[in-house]
């Protein structure tokens, strides 16, 4: 039964029905197309996209992520992509060539024009994960002390290169930046006056700034363009709003994935084989493995105190799972703020102080219930050990949880590496040694 179109495409591929394929794919837009090819097996996505037309096969190119155009590349050939690879934006290019084998990449470069290749270069003079990175070298400006009608005179001759008109930054005749003017304000604007009259304050970033917190600051204000400068603050490029969600979706991935003690999947889930499926989980998982060994010893250590009150081991369960779940919540939301720059490395000892009291309201709650249920049940002493435990569980755990994102981030590390796992194993260990020596004092055993 098909459901969907890439069911569809992919079974006239199969069949050998290339003309509907090829039929198919003109009614669609290309934006389409790009997302369909990404739903197709490996073995199918270089037969649909050599039914493309050239124009709709250099925007299906640009509109794919770089891991797909890398598949096409080794699949096709540098040949029969060359001209997709032409179309595509400086920062497309530089991107798509971190991705491909040296020899390749020399080889697609050496099919540009001696223009492109420059502003190529430029892109890939940065190093990565910077915002040159990512910025686009082709844009349009305004100087302040020329007239309006001059300055979309420019914008005319040269706009149809650049990658946005929209957002205009005026530049001095070093090219240091001034300030920046919309398309609306130039076009609104008296033709006489001069754009230094209507620039507003620029909102930039520096060309060698992480490229994640910039893209994030240019989505949360809706900046269309974001001008870059170099370390003297003449004009390079500007980072697109585009390019800056791209950044921002891949870090949010990369997060989420890393969170559930995963690595990013290149391709969706049904077309992924089960050897990238199973590189993405082994390397988290075999950490974790290693680090459950210390629940197993705490566990051992105490094992003389678990012979003399049995009725101890049936609580493990329940409280393991409370710190971890507290641990784990705490290290998602301090993690989220980092991310939305709501906090800062500097903010650790305020969060540690915040984290500790909302572990204690936690552990009060939890600990009084789980107090009254063991000492129905098993008695008063044993209702005091687990109601003691659960308060300081929540409060360790909380704190824990609170603070690793941002010690991570003391030490340039990815916060997401501290993922939800690894911190709920921490947590095991340390509660069950929480446990054992309250039971032991509390007990006398």
């Amino acid at each position: 039964m098909i459901t969907t179109a890439a069911d569809r495409i992919g079974h006239l591929v199969r069949a050998g029905d290339l003309p509907a394929v090829a039929a198919d794919l003109q009614a669609m837009p290309s934006d389409d197309v790009a997302a369909l090819i990404e739903q197709l097996p490996r073995r199918h996505r270089g037969v649909t996209f050599r039914l493309l037309g050239k124009e709709a096969a250099n925007a299906v190119f640009d509109a794919l992520p770089p891991p797909f155009q890398r598949g096409l590349v080794e699949e096709l050939g540098t040949a029969e992509v060359a001209s997709a690879f032409r179309e595509l934006d400086p920062d497309d290019r530089a991107e798509l060539l971190d991705e491909l084998p040296a020899s390749v990449a020399k080889a697609l470069v050496r099919g540009l024009s001696p223009g492109e290749r420059e502003i190529t270069g430029i892109v890939l003079g940065y190093p990565r994960g910077s915002v040159g990175r990512r910025m686009s070298p082709e844009f349009v400006h305004a100087y302040p002390d020329e007239t309006v009608a001059q300055a979309l005179d420019r914008i005319r001759t040269n706009g149809r290169d650049a990658e946005t008109i929209y957002a205009v930054p005026v530049v001095d005749r070093g090219r240091r930046l001034c300030g920046m003017l919309s398309l609306r304000d130039l076009l609104l604007a008296d033709p006489e006056s001069q754009p230094g009259e209507h620039m507003s304050e620029p909102i930039y970033a520096h060309a060698l700034d992480d490229a994640e917190p910039a893209s994030f600051r240019c989505v949360e204000r809706g900046i269309l363009a974001m001008p870059v400068v170099d370390s003297e603050n003449r004009l390079v490029g500007v980072l697109t709003i585009d390019d800056a969600v791209d950044v921002v979706e891949q870090a949010r991935d990369v997060d989420e994935a890393r969170s559930g003690a995963r690595e990013r999947l290149e391709e969706p889930y049904l077309v992924s084989s089960i050897l990238s499926i199973t590189r993405a989980r082994i390397v988290w998982l075999f950490v974790l493995a290693v680090s459950a060994i210390l629940t197993v010893n705490v566990l051992e250590i105490f094992e003389g105190t678990l012979e003399q009150e049995v009725a101890l081991a049936l609580f493990i369960p329940l409280l393991t799972g409370i710190g971890g779940n507290t641990g784990s919540q705490a290290a998602t939301t301090i993690t989220r703020a980092l991310a939305v720059h709501e906090l800062a490395p500097r903010d650790v000892l305020r969060v540690a102080g915040k984290e500790i009291r909302v572990g204690v309201t936690l552990g009060t709650f939890l600990g009084t219930v789980g107090f009254a249920v063991a000492a129905a049940v098993y008695g008063l002493d044993i209702g005091i050990v687990i109601g003691t435990t659960i308060l300081a569980i929540c409060a360790l755990a909380a704190t824990v949880g609170g603070i690793m994102p941002l010690i991570a981030r003391i030490c340039r590390v990815d916060p997401a590496v501290f993922s939800t796992p690894f911190i709920s194993t921490f947590c095991d260990a340390t509660g069950l040694i929480i446990y054992f020596t309250i039971a032991k004092s509390v007990l006398g055993i």
